[in-house]
């Protein structure tokens, strides 16, 4: 009875100790971690004194193999946007490189990929669309009284120069910046990953540097042309009729520049400017600011050249198809007296000493 009763208590003890197991809490179940080890190459982190610390994430466990931000709730999502930029700390003199994560970051990429570049191309293939339909409505611009036999000088050699320096370089930056914005969604499906990464980095190299005679041209076209691009009493008559563009048979006056020519010379300048600075800002990566100060620079960049890329493609229609010798101006530098005369009469009138036009049915 004595070797029973003894089994039967230790049977007894083992059950008591089974059931006490399974009624304890489950962080119970696993040993303590043991207490981090401080290393003397890697100092604790510690925070300016002006930074708050956030405090630490206290979501749903993920996967070492998930993206941080998978399966968060909408109120963690936030909370990463809301936190401070997460420091470490760096042994080099460029203390920027402590910066681990920086929740502006995603506003910049949602902004670059959203809105800019949705709106960008609606604005640049709304311009496309509207000069296809004037020209199946209108048609080419022809000169109504039609050729004279008499040219005159429009441009001279240097004025030529300094346009096509000009757009040729904005024309390479254009494609170049349109293939960092749309690039990976149009030219890489269709080149490939070899071809489109080839021809990335040559526009990278473009971009760069022709730059410079870019920001060079818009400069001498402000000193060339600037004495004949300040608004006049006429420009207002010159845009109540539309420029006659829209009727055959109108001819307003006007000087050298018209109203329409006036607006894109100041956009070319001011697009010109603000494109020159917020570039120099960027090829200097933190020479002129930090990384909020460059996210900026890059909107800006890219609001602005998307915008003078819609203004320019109407400058290029309406200066090679869109009307009858309005390239030969720029190629040759010689028009017919009677293009002179219906588009350009207060030049033409100044040039050859004859009585100023007035605005009318010619």
């Amino acid at each position: 009875m004595t070797i029973f009763a003894s089994l039967r208590g230790a049977a007894l003890a083992a059950l008591a100790v089974v059931c006490a197991a399974a009624l304890s809490p489950a962080s119970a179940q696993a040993p303590a971690a043991p207490a981090p080890v401080r290393s003397e190459a890697a100092p604790a982190f510690s925070a300016p004194a002006n930074e708050r610390i956030p405090p630490a994430f206290t979501g749903t466990y993920q996967s070492p193999t998930q993206r941080p931000d998978v399966g968060l709730m909408a109120n963690d999502t936030e909370l990463l946007r809301a936190l401070l930029p997460t420091r470490g700390q760096v042994t080099i003199p460029d203390q920027k490189l402590a910066t681990l994560i920086q929740p502006a970051g995603r506003d910049w990429r949602e902004t670059i990929k959203g809105p800019i570049r949705v709106w960008g191309s609606w604005l640049i293939l709304g311009m496309c669309c509207v000069l296809i339909a004037f020209y199946l409505l209108r048609g080419k611009i022809m000169i109504d009284s039609g050729m004279s036999g008499r040219t005159i000088e429009r441009f001279n050699p240097f004025e030529r120069f300094i346009h096509w320096m000009t757009a040729g370089s904005f024309v390479v930056l254009a494609l170049s910046g349109l293939n960092i914005t749309y690039g990976r969604y149009v030219l890489l499906p269709l080149l490939g990953p070899e071809a489109f990464t080839s021809l990335s980095i040559a526009f990278k190299y473009a971009h760069n540097y022709l730059a410079f005679p870019f920001m060079l041209g818009v400069l001498l076209m402000l000193v060339t042309w600037i004495r004949f691009n300040i608004p006049s009493k006429v420009d207002l008559q010159w845009i109540a009729v539309g420029g006659g563009l829209f009727s055959k048979g109108v001819h307003p006056p006007a000087d050298k520049f018209n109203a329409g020519q006036k607006v894109i010379f100041w956009s070319v300048v001011a697009g010109g400017v603000a494109l020159s600075v917020t570039g120099v800002w960027l090829m200097f990566p933190f020479y002129f600011g930090d990384v909020a100060s460059m996210q900026l620079m890059q909107v800006i960049h890219a609001i602005v050249s998307l915008i003078l890329i819609a203004v320019v493609i109407a400058h290029i229609y309406i200066g090679s198809i869109g009307m009858e010798q309005a390239f030969d101006a720029m190629s040759t530098g010689q028009v017919d007296e009677n293009w002179a005369k219906e588009h350009h009469g207060i030049w033409l009138a100044k040039v050859k000493g004859t009585p100023m036009p007035k605005m009318g049915h010619d």
